[in-house]
């Protein structure tokens, strides 16, 4: 009987992987407990969807909240709003920018207890992989880290030092033992430091310089390391940010050997191109750096063909002192992205929504909640699922303007682009937000969310 729902979604197109259908949708206790046409009676609540697309409440894997630590950078309430406005309805935590780093099970708790605190959407934290903590991996599972991150390259933070093959052999060893994914961020320190040692093309400017210190080899080489570990360890490995179509490749040629791989790139790659470096200066700064268009294009021509698992936004703000200096050299490299990145995205396809939105509820949702084991009640619109998503709409093209950012920072690189997308709610098990442009006060709170053993 529909006097059980807690809340009816009337009439929206359904999108999942498989396709888009228009149907009512029926939430109980957080849940989705029905989806069909024209559910009859009444309900505790309504919300209309009529000329919406019911889109699955995007999981933002790869997020750089920085708390505890570094809170003025982010922190865990305005990045969580953020995405909120941007559709997501959960995130992963990186280890790192939070100071001390999570690289034990004591820092993930003391991230937990926070984060349910703050968060308004729900959340996962991953743990650290650098040298010396072995011991700590099985605690840092024990405690429910969504997995563990390790830097190739020296991560530009001195408590979370970077890994060696040594050292990355040997902890995808014990998290191979202990059911754990690995995401490493593959940059070759060498190959880096042998690029900044031939210093920059005679009259290169400091974008130019910072961008051949970075070529594509430099990210290659660092995932054919992996690659290569992790098929000799059978390891699950997650390549985090690729931002190359050759990097793809070479994932997608692993996991027909066999190798349990995954690749994750993030909206800027696939947005913007090395062009808007020079434009935009430290706001389009990030490591690996934007490619050239042509790379851009190819990672599109990629993410159609199947071949890249999910994307995550890489959120990595800073203050305007760390990313508006004169000297590019010093500026601290990140994209801050999370509230308009999924949304561009999903503005670029609206012309072919019917082909190309159950390919976006795939690699923002469901592929995320597959690889990081959560699919018993997140990722997809199903009966039995948690009630997780958001309203998308198509009208005319608006500009994006700084003063309805919400992150703690009012600096992003997509501020003055041209969006045909609106997320107007967000809903986190069955509860919103986010409504009509603003966020829900007070916010429903975050809950932890731990993978399946």
């Amino acid at each position: 009987m529909s006097e059980g729902f807690d809340l009816i979604v009337r009439g929206g197109r359904i999108v999942t992987p498989s396709g888009i259908d228009q149907a009512d949708l029926g939430v109980k206790d957080g849940r989705i407990v029905l989806i069909a046409p024209d559910i009859p009676g009444e309900t505790a609540a309504e919300l209309a969807a009529y000329d919406s697309y019911v889109f699955p409440g995007i999981i933002d894997a790869h997020v750089h909240f920085n708390e505890p630590g570094r809170a003025e950078w982010e922190g865990l309430a305005t990045g969580s709003v953020a995405l909120a406005a941007g559709g997501g309805t959960a995130f992963f935590d990186m280890p790192l920018n939070s100071e001390p780093p999570a690289l034990d099970a004591a820092r993930l708790r003391e991230k937990r207890v926070v984060a349910e605190r703050k968060s308004c959407v729900d959340f996962g934290l991953w743990g650290g992989l650098v040298p010396g903590n072995l011991d700590r991996l099985a605690g840092l599972r024990d405690a429910g880290a969504i997995g563990l991150k390790a830097f190739l390259c020296d991560s530009g933070i001195a408590s979370f030092p970077r890994v060696d093959a040594d050292s990355l052999r040997a902890g995808m060893e014990r998290a191979a033992k202990l059911g754990m994914i690995v995401a490493v961020h593959a940059e070759d320190q060498a190959l880096l430091e042998k690029y900044a040692a031939m210093g920059p093309r005679r009259g290169a400017s400091p974008v130019r310089a910072f961008l051949d210190s970075r070529p594509p080899e430099v990210e290659l080489a660092a995932i054919r390391m992996a690659l290569e570990l992790a098929g000799e360890t059978r390891c699950a490995l997650h390549v985090v940010h690729v931002s190359c179509p050759e990097g793809i490749a070479l994932i997608a040629e692993a996991k027909m050997q066999g190798v349990d791989v995954t690749a994750e790139t993030c909206p800027h790659y696939l947005l913007l191109n090395e062009r808007e470096v020079a434009k935009l200066g430290g706001l389009a700064k990030c490591a690996p750096p934007l490619r050239p268009e042509a790379m851009r294009q190819g990672l599109w021509a990629e993410l159609r063909a199947g071949a890249i698992a999910t994307i995550g936004s890489d959120h990595s703000p800073a203050p305007p002192e760390l990313k508006l200096g004169k000297d590019f050299s010093a500026l601290w490299g990140g994209i801050a992205g999370c509230q308009h990145g999924f949304e561009l995205l999903l503005s670029e396809v609206s012309a072919s929504a019917g082909r190309d939105l159950p390919m976006f509820a795939a690699v923002l949702a469901r592929n995320v909640a597959r690889r990081f084991r959560l699919e018993h009640r997140k990722g997809l619109l199903a009966e039995g699922k948690d009630a997780d998503f958001t309203l998308l709409n198509y009208g005319p093209a608006h500009t994006i303007e700084t003063d309805e950012l919400w992150t703690r920072h009012l600096l992003s690189p997509y501020v003055g682009r041209r969006s045909r997308a609106r997320l107007t709610h967000t809903y986190v098990r069955g509860q919103a937000v986010w409504a009509e442009g603003r966020p829900v006060s007070p916010p429903p709170p975050g809950r932890f969310l731990r993978p399946d053993l």
